[in-house]
This record gives C-alpha cells, structure tokens and sequence, in this order.
C-alpha cells in the first residue's frame, strides 16, 4: 500500500466529457435540467435503504458507488498549512469520536523516495472479508455497493476488524461523546449517530448523503477537488466542479486500487501524483497537520457541515 509504482502524469483534461454529452448519458433534457446544479442532476437521488431493499434511484437503475482519488491533487493540504480538510469534514459530518479517523491522510514515501500524501477511507470492497467474518450479519454490503454497520446488531467481536487488510475500522472502547440532542436522532446505518460504546465504526461513504444526490462530505470540502464521487452504473464521477467519463478517467490516468492482489476489489481507486497539481514539489516532505475533532470545529447535529475552514 506504500508504494507509488506510477509516475504521475496525464493532463487533468483526461476523460472530463460536455454538459451535452453529460445530458445523453444520463438521459436528461430541457432547459431546466441544464440549469439544475450538476451534482444533483447527475447522481440523483436514491431509496437506497439499510437493509438494501430499494437501493435504486428514479427509473430503476441501480446505482454502483465508487470513489476516485486524484494525487496529482492531493497535496494533504500542506500547500495551505491547514489539517486535511476532507478528514475534518468527515470528522464533522459523523461526529466521529475521539482517537479515530474515518478518513485518514497518510504520508507516504514511494520506492522512488518521494513524499506523496494517500486519503484512506473504507475501501467499500466489492469482495469484502469483513462482513464473511462478521458472526451475527451486523456488517453487510448493500444494493448500492456501499458496506455498512448495523450497530444495533454489533456485539462489538472485531472479527470485522482484524479481516479488513486496509485498517480502515476502530472500535469504540468507551462511550464516545455524542452531540447535544443525539439521544432523540434517528439512529440508521447509513446516518450512525448516536454513537455507541463496544461497536465498531468506519467510513459509510456518507449514504445518508449520496441517497439525497449530494458528495460525500470529505469530496464537497476538499478545496483541491481531489476526490470524485463515481457511478458505475451511469460511467461517470464528478468532484463538484468536473464531471468525467468514469472508465476513461480511470484508463487514460493508470489509475489503481489498493492490495488488489488480496481479491477483495476496492471501489476506491487512486490516480498517481504528489499534490503537483497544487504545487507540492516531491521533495517537500512535510507531515500532514492533525485533524481537528467535531468538537474543536463546533459542529451540532444543526450544523455539522463545518469543516476544513
């Protein structure tokens, strides 16, 4: 996982494909659509529900979730001396609890020597070990490709944990803070507040977001527009300001996946680079700065989309 084996290179042009040809593909039309903002006229929204009996979006047509992560972009936000800003949107978002990232930036040295900065959400495997281990089906993989935590079924084994090759769990050893309020939140999978001792958490891909046509979190705040969010069914991914021909950005940018050689087929790919796009130079070997928690960024369950300010 901490080699980078491709140079980076390609133009960032690569596979972005015209609002027309956005409109065919989705099969969109009228003046009306073309003004709509591009997020939500390109994802839509979905019924995809925890137990994964919907989980389609109008028409029928499954969504396939995936995530792209372009490092030519990536610069861990070092270029602007400010913790990552897609893990504190995340931390945010989720309130994640103290001592755990759902969304870490690691530095990472290549086999050529240089620094490169690596955002690790949950892989959203296609073949995920994790829910074969999972003993009472807490952990389980929805219509949509998303793998999330029933926590009212997590006896809290971490068996889950110990089969996921990417670290991307943590349990919860005591009773995490939870936001003013959170006892009268409406508990779901996809939105897993409030959070519960003896359990385990991780990255959900925000499906309570993706299922109102809205990014992630962590792609909505990363000011280098780093982190696409895919379909594909649809074959296409946008960061908010681009859109782009998913299969192509992907083929014509070397893109990869992590540990692929476990068989476990990430949904998470990556596109080689450093941050050059943002002027990281490779031997800049600056650290990522630590993330502020939900609680140090002031967010409430009224206001939890703060972060990376």
């Amino acid at each position: 996982m901490d080699s980078d084996t491709s140079d980076p290179n390609q133009s960032g042009e690569a596979g972005k494909i015209s609002r027309r040809r956005l409109l065919a593909l989705i099969g969109v039309a009228g003046a009306a659509a073309v003004a709509a903002p591009l997020v939500p006229s390109m994802m839509g929204k979905s019924t995809g529900t925890a137990s994964g009996e919907a989980g389609k979006k109008a028409g029928g047509v499954l969504r396939q979730w995936t995530l792209v992560i372009d490092l030519r972009k990536c610069e861990g936000c070092v270029t602007q001396d400010k913790p990552p800003a897609c893990t504190e949107a995340c931390n945010t978002e989720h309130f994640v609890p103290a001592g755990q990232q759902w969304l870490r930036v690691m530095n990472v040295k290549s086999e050529a020597g240089h620094t490169y900065y690596l955002p690790r959400p949950c892989m959203q495997c296609e073949n995920p070990p994790c829910v074969k281990v999972c003993p009472v089906g807490a952990t389980y993989r929805t219509e949509e490709g998303v793998t999330l935590i029933n926590h009212e079924r997590c006896i809290g084994c971490r068996m889950c944990m110990a089969a996921c090759p990417y670290g991307a769990r943590s349990f919860n050893w005591n009773q995490p803070q939870n936001p003013p309020g959170a006892t009268f939140a409406k508990y779901s999978p996809e939105f897993p507040v409030p959070h519960r001792q003896g359990t385990v958490e991780k990255c959900m891909l925000c499906a309570h977001r993706t299922a109102d046509g809205k990014l992630p979190a962590c792609a909505e705040k990363c000011p280098m527009k780093a982190i696409y969010l895919g379909d594909l069914t649809e074959d296409i991914a946008t960061n908010g300001t681009d859109i782009v021909k998913l299969s192509t950005f992907l083929g014509e940018n070397s893109a990869y996946r992590l540990k692929e050689e476990l068989g476990t087929r990430p949904r998470v790919w990556y596109i080689p680079g450093h941050g050059q796009e943002y002027g990281h130079h490779v031997g800049d070997e600056r650290a990522t700065q630590n993330p502020r928690s939900w609680q140090e960024l002031g967010a409430t369950l009224d206001k939890t989309h703060e972060g990376g300010k």
